[in-house]
């Protein structure tokens, strides 16, 4: 187990190291001068010139990676040209915003996708399962965007049940705050269910076919014992994968949303910072973007092969 676990966070620390230098490079090739950007269009020259060398961008590139890399790594974002202001502070907050978001969505989405996917695979061919099959095939493919302004436009506009920001007051209570954040959390649940029950029917599927729930159903074991006992231990270790991948999604790739529900996020912090051109700001944001990813799916491949000894074992040959 700690033979895979080294290989896997080995593999996780490359996969970082690289994104890091397709974040850097991108932030050096998108257009606009920090000097130019932070003094205006108006600034003389020679003062853009002085501000560039003292915020280092003159310096060769390898250099400049350096010293960004090593600060990141200490917890040292740099300082945003738009606020000129540390960076950690607004992504920890942002990411804390996301992380919450992505809490409520996860309540929802995991145990109703698991069940709707054992219950099609349960129920395999027949109307129940084309309903429940469609159903989370439509909710993925629909834009998050159009989801969203209709369940704005019913809860929101025509039945006051919900309101239509994510932002919740200053100092708000569990509760209020939960209210704030249901209403975005819906168009998530539309996309996320039909990945996860997906998974989940294809596993049941294949267990139930499985020489273990034969042999069990042959032993005269009641049927409800073969499907807990057996059939789901095994038919839900491949939708922790997907279960753990979809943690990228939501924390980085809900601009739409957070930009929707007015809800101040890391994926809108990112897109802002993109239209800033605040260069520290986006790269700040990006990587640790990746960083919750392969730390997500660094987390389910260790799960995974926890729950399946022959994983680990394989991986450590």
């Amino acid at each position: 187990m700690a033979t895979y676990f080294l290989k896997r966070l080995g593999l996780s620390l490359i996969t970082l190291w690289l994104l890091s230098l397709v974040v850097f490079y991108a932030g050096q090739v998108l257009p606009g001068n920090p000097g130019r950007f932070i003094l205006g269009p108006l600034a003389a020259q020679s003062a853009v010139l002085a501000l560039d060398h003292q915020l280092g961008v003159d310096r060769p590139l390898w250099v400049q990676y350096w010293s960004w890399i090593s600060h990141f790594v200490q917890g040292n974002m740099g300082i945003s040209y738009e606020y000129q202001t540390a960076v950690r502070p607004f992504i920890a907050s942002a990411v804390e915003q996301s992380l919450k978001l992505a809490a409520v969505a996860f309540v929802i989405v995991v145990p109703l996708g698991i069940v709707g996917g054992v219950v099609a695979a349960l129920k395999v061919g027949r109307p129940l399962d084309r309903i429940i099959s469609i159903s989370g095939l439509s909710g993925s493919t629909l834009p998050e965007f159009v989801s969203g302004i209709v369940l704005v436009a019913i809860f929101s506009v025509f039945f006051h049940l919900l309101p239509s920001t994510a932002t919740s007051p200053p100092g708000a209570s569990f509760v209020t705050q939960l209210d704030h954040l249901l209403l975005p959390a819906i168009p998530l649940v539309l996309v996320l269910f039909g990945y996860i029950s997906r998974m989940a029917r294809a596993g049941t599927i294949e267990a139930l076919d499985s020489d273990y729930a034969r042999t069990a159903t042959l032993k005269g074991l009641p049927r409800s014992i073969v499907i807990f006992r057996h059939v789901l231990r095994n038919s839900l270790l491949p939708t922790i994968t997907v279960i753990a991948t979809q943690l990228g999604y939501l924390i980085g790739g809900l601009v739409v949303v957070e930009t929707l529900f007015n809800y101040q996020g890391i994926g809108r912090l990112v897109y802002n910072a993109v239209t800033a051109k605040d260069f520290p700001m986006l790269e700040a944001g990006v990587l640790t973007i990746g960083v919750v990813y392969v730390l997500a799916t660094l987390l389910a491949d260790v799960a995974y092969s926890f729950l399946n000894p022959r994983i680990r074992l394989g991986g450590a040959e």
